[in-house]
C-alpha cells in the first residue's frame, strides 16, 4: 500500500512540473532593466556616492571589493570590472542589504535588496 501511495505522490509531482504554468515560468525578466534617478534614492545612497567619487575612505572593509555578478543580473563583464559599496541601512547592526555597484566604465547599480535586482542610477 505504501508503495502505491508514493507512486501516486511521483505522478503528482511530475504532472505538476508539466503543467503550462510551471513551463512557461522560465527565468525572471532581466532585473537591471529599470533606471532610478539619483534624487529618488535614500539620502544614505548619496553619501555613498560622494565617497566614490571621492575614492574613499569608506566605512565599511568590504566597500570597493570586486563584485562577481555572479547571478548575471547586471551586463556580463570580465572579472573585477564591478566594485561594490555599501549604502548605510539605519537601525541595521550589520551592512545591511542596500549597495551600490559601480562598473569600471562609470556606470552605476542600485540595489536595496542584497543583489536580487538591481536599478540603473541616472545622474
Amino acid at each position: 500500500m505504501r508503495a502505491r501511495a508514493w507512486l501516486a505522490a511521483c505522478a503528482l509531482g511530475l504532472a505538476a512540473l508539466a503543467s503550462p504554468a510551471v513551463a512557461q515560468r522560465g527565468p525572471p525578466p532581466s532585473p537591471a532593466a529599470g533606471d532610478v534617478a539619483r534624487a529618488q534614492l535614500p539620502p544614505e545612497a548619496a553619501a555613498t556616492l560622494a565617497l566614490i567619487r571621492k575614492g574613499g575612505p569608506y566605512p565599511y572593509a568590504k566597500d570597493g571589493a570586486v563584485f562577481g555578478n555572479r547571478e548575471g543580473h547586471l551586463p556580463k563583464q570580465r572579472r573585477g570590472y564591478y566594485r561594490e559599496y555599501t549604502v548605510r541601512t539605519p537601525g541595521s547592526r550589520t551592512r545591511g542589504a542596500r549597495r551600490i555597484v559601480r562598473g569600471a566604465s562609470g556606470e552605476l547599480y542600485y540595489t536595496d535588496d542584497h543583489y536580487n535586482s538591481f536599478k540603473r542610477i541616472r545622474e
